[in-house]
């Protein structure tokens, strides 16, 4: 299944996905169908030069939501927050399980009108996804910061394409899940989510702002993709540390160009990206697929159990026997 859109002046989410997919709108909603699924799909104008498209639900396919670049030059910034929920019970190959999360799962991506998106949600995964599209002079306003930051100004002053990618992080996560079950009967209805909308703004610009203030290149959909390809290449077997040299030579992008614009993008070396990512993969075995500390361990890559230990203790503050049974 799979929708295509392009963002425009005028251009309503939910006017569109009910034409294509031949699904009756009340006011500011509507509902999935049985035959596709379950849930809803919501669009909200938070204030003038913000809108929230907001999704909650559960598919019977694989479902391949793509929006397009814009034609028209314009300030609008995009803001996607999707949150996966891949289910990992005893009925689901929880190695595949594994896999879409690595390729798909939570993330926030902050990009340019100039530059599309694209996003792939698994059958049976409980999905919440929302998408902050706002003026860019309103975004400034709304953030109010004085001193001279290089990725602020990329976006405030809409100067070239540009890209951002973030991990969820679990505060994010928990409002998705808040914005998703408002009451719409709430007089009041309209303040929460602008609310919501702003403390989703916070956590992002401050994980953004800690980037520091390094020079940032213009990046082309073309780059994007084989920055992505990368990172799937990272992510596809964490218990082997990536080779700089096979990853460049994979992508068609030299050494420095490929280490620099991937710094930019996720906010990391290509090395720390790939440990950050082994203890986060570690953390979810452990807790939510149902793996033991030594079966984890040597999962990844570990043949010394203490040294796993020792660095996912550095990483979550709990060593993986106490994590795995918190929580």
């Amino acid at each position: 299944m799979k929708f295509e859109f392009a963002v425009g002046p005028d251009f309503n989410l939910l006017t569109a996905f009910a034409e294509s997919f031949k699904v009756p709108v009340f006011k500011h909603s509507l509902n999935i169908p049985a035959s596709m699924g379950k849930g809803f799909i919501k669009f909200i104008e938070v204030e003038t030069g913000c809108k929230l498209a907001l999704h909650h639900y559960t598919l019977k396919q694989t479902f391949h939501l793509r929006r397009l670049p814009s034609a028209a030059p314009g300030d609008l910034v995009s803001i996607v927050f999707n949150s996966n929920e891949v289910p990992t019970d005893s009925g689901t190959d929880r190695e595949n399980a594994l896999q879409f999360l690595k390729a798909n799962g939570s993330a926030i991506q902050v990009s340019s009108s100039s530059l599309g998106t694209e996003t792939l949600f698994a059958k049976n995964a409980e999905v919440y996804f929302a998408v902050i599209g706002i003026k860019a002079s309103l975004l400034a306003s709304m953030l109010n910061i004085e001193r001279q930051h290089s990725l602020l100004q990329k976006i405030f002053n809409n100067s070239g394409s540009f890209f951002f990618h973030e991990n969820m992080s679990a505060d994010a996560k928990n409002i998705l899940k808040q914005l998703s079950t408002m009451n719409e009967q709430d007089e009041l209805s309209r303040l929460y989510y602008k609310i919501k909308v702003q403390e989703l703004l916070y956590g992002l610009f401050r994980k953004l702002l800690a980037r520091g203030r390094s020079q940032h290149s213009i990046i082309n959909k073309s780059d994007v993709e084989k920055l992505y390809t990368i990172r799937t290449a990272v992510l596809a077997d964490l218990s082997m540390p990536p080779k700089l040299k096979d990853l460049a030579k994979m992508a068609g992008m030299s050494e420095t160009k490929m280490k620099q614009l991937f710094k930019q993008v996720f906010g990391d070396t290509i090395y720390n990206y790939y440990q950050r990512a082994r203890m986060e993969e570690a953390a979810f075995l452990l807790r939510q697929a149902g793996y033991s500390v030594s079966e984890t361990g040597y999962h990844l890559g570990f043949a010394n159990l203490s040294h796993f230990s020792r660095l996912f203790e550095n990483h979550f503050g709990l060593t993986p026997k106490k994590y795995a049974t918190t929580g």
